[in-house]
């Protein structure tokens, strides 16, 4: 049997997938049968969240070993992909290939062989030349001791040891910036400093006020921001800053394919590089969650000379579409321990510090001589062999301290050891009992039946609010997240049960059909609508309306006024009472139970939990065998990506000759 067929007849492949081989046969029936089982891996991959196919790697796509398979020799087979008339094999990562043909091989230097669908080799191509495009585009920092009377008022901590005011200094004086930290770590606080520079930086050079947009992948991550950025607006006028530098700082977020201008009935976005977006500054808030698609199209919609800042947290998971853009974006940029001395030097008037100076303990504070190229730590791949002058010209601020949940959750040792790996250390923590509301439910699989009236009880409460705009409110009080989607412990079983119990004992065991919608059900979106500008992970509510018509409500661009569709209209969507991690992402919770399998999965790692965990903000239930939480701590969620690679070689460099086409937005 050829491989191609073992894949499919033992149920590894999509139709879709499978189909593209045999496309690739109608047209010429020649084609050894390797590459078009390449081909059908590679599309499977994309649907796994992977950029490209790792050829060295493909049996890891499959569910579990198949002894029905026998796999080609690496060697072999990616000689026969460079020989097909199907497969491109460029040699330097940002030139185009030679060929219109429909997949391209890379690699280079030992690195193992990537196979990409073409459009995700142009994603990956046009993603690192537009990040290179922004980031040469330096700004003027010349005068920053002008600022230096506000800088401190802003950052009034000893000079030098706040990494807060590192991160302001550091995009003050460069374009494409990268601010990271776990929860609570000060990420957008510091951006709302770092705005009243920049509006006090424009007043003084007799500028404009800077125009900012603050957006994130969600809706309810924009939310979050802005909210975030309001509160720290608000605790700058305590302390005094000038109402005519607040005035100019935006109070609203926007979801990334609102700011890019959604067509209707289209992938392609309004704003693009011919008709970039009108805004001097944008931030972009939960950057792990940005897929590589949209992560291009936003890159390329970035106009000449704007800044450009992206926060995340690197240990969360990547996002649930195609490639892990913050994870590449950080192996080419570093670790954020260190800065240039260039950058030391220049930053000077603002953090009060001789470059040169140095501090005992980097990691808990450190004036910027703490940061400085290390060169004994060369060998470190995570760190710039030239850190002095980096051939990616972008920067990295790593914050460290602090942690957003509310102070009667003690989560901070737990996301920690979580993090880190540490099995033993979280175990500990979660059986001892010391952490305030964590509550560790060991071997605990079925929280409907154990914990059934609480849970309940809130459900119900969705019901019974008086519009939609409270059920809405409501529903981010509670939610049970899990590791699957399907089996005993996966999100779709648990909403089916969720739902008979909301119908009552006189309707249990009588699910509703999937298509019946009811007062007081929790809707998740799954696949994009643009017409409707509904996106993957939007979270819903369906309530009657005051003519009785039940509807569904999503929030809409004020939080009081949500928008309604007829549920029939709706485009793909679930129940949402249960929710996968990763549908969670960028969302928080008052309550959360993360519900880990009975027995271990490949979708579990060390990431999946971390943000599992930290979705939490005042209480955190975890379930599951210490057996499960070890083996998903003993993993990283990997993905298969060449963007690290392409962002650190030395040939990257910005040609607008060499910049691809995203066709008005991307297609």
């Amino acid at each position: 049997m050829s491989l191609l067929d073992a894949l499919f007849r033992g149920g590894h492949l999509r139709t879709l997938d499978h189909a593209l081989a045999q496309s690739l046969r109608r047209l010429d029936p020649s084609t050894p049968d390797a590459v078009l089982a390449a081909a059908a891996l590679a599309s499977l991959a994309v649907s796994k969240g992977h950029a490209g196919l790792q050829l060295d790697r493909a049996r890891d796509l499959l569910d579990g070993d198949d002894p029905a398979i026998a796999w080609p020799d690496a060697g072999d087979w990616q000689r026969q992909l460079a020989a097909s008339r199907w497969v491109a094999a460029p040699v330097d990562p940002v030139q185009p290939s030679d060929t219109q043909a429909p997949l391209v091989l890379e690699g280079a230097h030992g690195a193992p062989d990537l196979l990409y669908l073409r459009r995700y080799r142009e994603y990956e191509r046009a993603l690192a030349l537009g990040l290179q495009r922004i980031g040469v585009h330096a700004p003027d920092a010349v005068g920053l001791d002008v600022l230096a009377p506000l800088f401190a008022q802003l950052f009034p901590q000893v000079p030098g040891k706040d990494r807060q005011a590192l991160a302001a200094a550091t995009a003050l004086r460069h374009n494409l910036v990268l601010i990271t930290g776990g929860p609570g770590t000060g990420k957008t606080t510091t951006i709302a400093r770092l705005l009243v520079l920049l509006a006090a930086q424009a007043l003084q050079d007799h500028k404009p006020a800077p125009r900012i947009a603050l957006a994130a992948p969600t809706g309810r991550a924009a939310e979050r921001m802005a909210d975030s950025v309001r509160n720290a607006l608000q605790s700058l006028t305590a302390a005094g800053i000038a109402p005519e530098l607040l005035a100019q700082l935006p109070t609203t977020g926007t979801t990334l394919h609102r700011l890019l201008g959604t067509l209707p009935d289209s992938p392609r976005f309004r704003h693009h590089a011919d008709h970039p977006l009108p805004f001097d500054v944008v931030v972009v808030d939960e950057a792990s969650m940005i897929d590589l698609p949209l992560m291009a199209k936003l890159v390329d919609a970035v106009a000449d000379g704007a800044k450009l800042v992206l926060l995340g947290d690197p240990d969360q998971l990547p996002s649930v579409e195609a490639g892990d853009v913050l994870s590449g974006i950080l192996r080419a940029v570093g670790n954020g321990e260190r800065i240039t001395a260039e950058d030391a030097t220049a930053l000077q008037p603002l953090l009060n510090r001789h470059p040169r100076e140095q501090s005992r303990h980097p990691r808990e504070g450190g004036d910027p001589a703490s940061l400085l190229p290390n060169h004994r730590e060369e060998g470190n791949p995570d760190i710039p062999r030239n850190a002095a002058t980096p051939t990616f010209p972008a920067r990295r601020i790593h914050l460290q301290r602090g942690w957003r949940q509310d102070e009667s959750l003690h989560l901070a040792p737990l996301a920690t050891a979580v993090r880190e790996g540490n099995s033993d250390t979280a175990l500990s923590l979660l059986r001892s009992g010391t952490l305030s509301n964590v509550h560790f439910h060991e071997a605990l699989a079925d929280p409907l039946q154990t914990h059934r009236d609480q849970l309940l009880a809130h459900w119900q409460s969705l019901a019974e609010a008086a519009t939609p705009a409270q059920a809405l409110a409501l529903a981010g009080r509670l939610r049970i997240l899990t590791a699957v989607r399907e089996g005993p412990q996966g999100a779709r079983t648990l909403n089916a049960r969720i739902e008979e119990l909301l119908a009552g004992p006189s309707r249990r065991g009588s699910r509703p059909a999937s298509n019946k919608h009811f007062h007081g059900q929790l809707l998740i979106v799954t696949e994009n609508s643009y017409r409707h500008r509904l996106f993957n992970g939007d979270i819903g509510i369906c309530q009657r309306d005051a003519n009785g018509a039940l509807m569904a409500w999503f929030p809409g661009d004020q939080p009081d006024a949500p928008r309604a569709f007829h549920p029939a209209a709706l485009p793909a969507h679930d129940s949402a009472f249960a929710m996968t991690v990763h549908k969670a992402q960028g969302s928080e919770f008052d309550t959360v139970w993360l519900l880990l399998p009975a027995r271990s999965n490949r979708v579990l790692s060390r990431e999946l939990v971390y943000t599992g965990i930290t979705r939490a903000r005042r209480e955190l239930h975890v379930a599951g065998s210490a057996e499960v939480l070890r083996d998903a701590l003993a993993r990283h969620a990997s993905r298969w990506s060449g963007l690290g690679r392409r962002l650190g070689s030395e040939t990257v460099r910005w040609d607008p000759a060499l910049q691809p086409t995203m066709e008005g937005g991307g297609g």
